[in-house]
């Protein structure tokens, strides 16, 4: 009890950072990139400023940029120059993510762990994450998973390290998982979005995307933001059909979903600090409200706390220049 008792002495100089009891290193980063067969150079993207839509002829050129400041791994996004109902530009191996693949397989090799998205919303002509039925304007479930399966063997061939399907449909992971060991690719990890919520904090991902509905939207599919029992109950599937890191997507609204899962399945954990986190703290350092890196590294260092092992982050690089 006070007098004896004062907690302010742990917190000055050295002292304070020997205590410390979560750290953030840039081996927890994975930094996102928009490759894009559209244009030539890359192009900000005006809801998220300081984050690009990059040409797969300048990919490896990011790529490396990247690797320089220590950051270990990257998850691509594909713009393609064509879509259709089914989204057929996903899987075709001269495709927008697989040619990015292998340019910067081809330049950095091991030096970069690079993870593809496995979904259909950014090649589908409905902006939708899977087949749909247009009388019912329903999203169908089942039609959708070899699509997937086959989109993650077209990754893993182009050579992809790890396939991250992201569409929230029932039995996806046992889907990819199937395809990959039927096509000889048993060691290729899946890291599965477990828990996506139908969060309307993702909107400046899909300005950039151009990934947006053309009816509806994802809330038949994602999970309702009011859930948690829920994400352990999807996280629990996820694992038994095969998932190697289960991730929560958003994460700053959901901390408390990371730190249940984690506690609950104790194995890798990765948390989306999506891009309607990114836009709202990057307009408000801009007005001058906030200091930049200050709400940077404590939205991060909170991820870290509530028990994700890694963070996909469009900060990644500004955070990486920090911690070296």
């Amino acid at each position: 009890m006070f007098p004896e008792r004062r907690m302010r002495r742990l917190r000055n100089g050295k002292i304070r950072d020997m205590v410390r009891e979560t750290s953030l290193s840039v081996n927890d980063l994975i930094y996102p990139v928009f490759v894009n067969e559209t244009i030539d150079k890359p192009t900000e993207v005006a809801s998220m400023p300081g984050v690009f839509n990059v040409p797969v002829e300048k990919i490896a050129d990011d790529a490396k940029e990247a690797a320089d400041l220590g950051i270990p791994a990257m998850i691509l996004f594909g713009v393609p120059e064509t879509k259709d109902e089914q989204g057929s530009s996903a899987w075709g191996d001269d495709d927008v993510v697989q040619r990015a693949v292998r340019e910067i397989k081809s330049e950095l090799g091991k030096d970069m762990l690079v993870i593809t998205d496995v979904c259909l919303c950014e090649y589908t002509s409905h902006g939708h994450c899977g087949m749909v039925n247009y009388d019912t304007e329903e999203i169908m479930n089942d039609p959708t998973l070899p699509l997937l399966g086959k989109t993650a063997v077209s990754h893993a061939r182009a050579g992809a390290d790890m396939v991250a399907p992201s569409g929230m449909m029932d039995g996806m992971i046992a889907a990819v998982r199937r395809a990959l060991d039927d096509n000889n690719f048993q060691n290729i990890p899946i890291m599965s979005y477990a828990a996506k919520y139908s969060s309307a904090f993702y909107g400046p991902f899909r300005d950039a995307a151009c990934s947006g509905c053309c009816f509806g939207d994802r809330s038949t599919h994602q999970m309702d933001p009011a859930n948690s029992d829920e994400a352990t109950m999807e996280a629990a599937l996820d694992v038994q059909e095969g998932a190697d890191i289960i991730m929560v997507k958003p994460a700053l609204p959901y901390l408390d979903i990371i730190y249940r899962l984690k506690t609950e399945f104790q194995m890798p954990t990765a948390a989306y600090n999506v891009s309607g986190e990114y836009a709202m703290l990057k307009a408000a350092s801009q007005n001058g409200w906030l200091d930049e890196k200050q709400v940077m590294y404590e939205s991060l260092i909170s991820i870290k706390r509530a028990g994700a092992d890694m963070i996909i982050t469009y900060f990644a690089r500004d955070m990486a220049e920090i911690l070296k």
